[in-house]
């Protein structure tokens, strides 16, 4: 073990100080794997820019209740009859009024037209009973004003604003019922855009009679128990409650899966590319040392350590690849707004997938050395007798 460690570490010092005369191939690979570290982090910066938006208007003072069956808040179904039930759940905040502060929404899907590409593409528009400054206080009112209760009235997220057309303050907009008014713009952490109106105009002009969930404000976080324990004593009620980033997650997996799968897909493709170039640079080399590698074994260095040091010094060299990549990557799309699959957000470049972009680098740096290294340790000692 000893006599490997030797010959390990003084082939890799000789490996590394001949590193200038083979300039030319090293850059290539420190360059195939910048590239492809650069990409895989950019298209994962997306994900992470969305979950990082969606996520960052939760509040641990937020519960959503959803029927017990329904895999997701839009198959949800709230039946009018429980809302006094609802309303006399314990560890529910209170307003100025003394009123508990839960508010019930009904969410139907509608189209509008992307000032992008003028395609049609969907939002969520979302009925809200009265109570929604109290439920949600960081809803910042940045043009016009607040829905009236019982009116064909509108307000839209600044997104709605940014992606669509006729969501301005005084636009109007044909849904079912009849015409609606824009009357107010807002700003709320979310990827996508998004629509209130009132919910009871809503059920009625798209002929519902139920909610999707209840939104209720606690009194502390803690108070999350007391409300499972009492959905729990009450079995009729048919209800679950979920932290409100609980539900914030689930809306995100589906967005995210695709980011994902999408980031993966074109980052294997070039991680492919990468260990490809790589190992063909690290053949190149082991070519142009062959007398020396030869003289090496004839001296009594054992193949082991050859494999061993030509495997690191990839790995190595595949380190400034990654903080390359990383950093370009970090510089053209930290912050970057982006607007895939109808949602918009800003891209997040961060610590964890700056190590998880060197992670792939090394993996693609012992996968290229391989190869090449076994190669360099089965040199015959003829050539170097040849050589003498």
């Amino acid at each position: 073990m000893m006599r490997f460690a030797k010959q390990f570490w003084a082939l890799l010092l000789m490996n590394l100080a001949g590193i200038p005369a083979r300039l030319g191939l090293v850059c290539t690979i420190v360059i195939g794997v910048a590239c492809a570290v650069g990409v895989l982090v950019s298209m994962l910066a997306l994900g992470v820019g969305a979950r990082q938006e969606s996520m960052g208007g939760a509040s641990p003072n937020r519960a959503i209740l959803t029927s017990v069956d329904a895999p997701s808040p839009a198959q949800s179904s709230i039946a009018k009859d429980t809302i006094p039930a609802i309303l006399s759940l314990p560890g529910i905040r209170r307003d100025a009024r003394g009123k508990p502060i839960v508010v019930f929404q009904v969410t139907v899907f509608v189209q509008a037209r992307s000032k992008s590409d003028r395609g049609q593409l969907g939002f969520p528009l979302i009925g809200m009973s009265p109570g929604l400054p109290d439920y949600e206080p960081e809803l910042r009112v940045t043009a016009g004003r607040l829905f009236n209760p019982g009116l064909r009235e509108l307000i839209a997220s600044d997104k709605c604003v940014r992606q669509y057309d006729d969501f301005g303050v005084g636009s109007k907009r044909h849904l079912r019922g009849g015409e609606w008014t824009v009357v107010g713009n807002f700003y709320l952490a979310s990827t996508v855009c998004v629509v209130f109106g009132d919910g009871a105009t809503i059920l009625s002009a798209f002929g519902r009679n139920t909610y999707n969930q209840a939104n209720l404000m606690l009194e502390t976080p803690a108070a999350f128990a007391d409300v499972a324990k009492a959905l729990e004593t009450n079995p009729s009620l048919h209800l679950k409650v979920q932290h409100e980033a609980e539900i914030f997650e689930q809306n995100m997996q589906q967005i995210n899966g695709m980011l994902n799968f999408v980031s993966y897909f074109i980052g294997t493709i070039m991680a492919v590319a990468a260990t490809i170039g790589a190992a063909n640079s690290l053949y190149a080399i082991v070519d142009s040392r062959r007398r020396e590698l030869a003289t090496l074994r004839a001296v009594g260095f054992n193949g082991a350590p050859i494999i061993a040091s030509i495997v690191v010094e990839s790995v190595l060299l595949a380190v400034p690849g990654a903080l390359i990549g990383a950093f370009v990557a970090w510089l053209l799309f930290n912050g970057l707004l982006a607007s895939p699959l109808g949602a918009s957000f800003h891209m997040a470049v961060t610590p964890s997938l700056v190590l998880l972009g060197l992670g792939w680098a090394l993996a693609i740096g012992a996968i290229a050395a391989l190869l090449p290294a076994v190669r360099a340790a089965r040199v015959p000692v003829t050539v170097a007798l040849r050589a003498t």
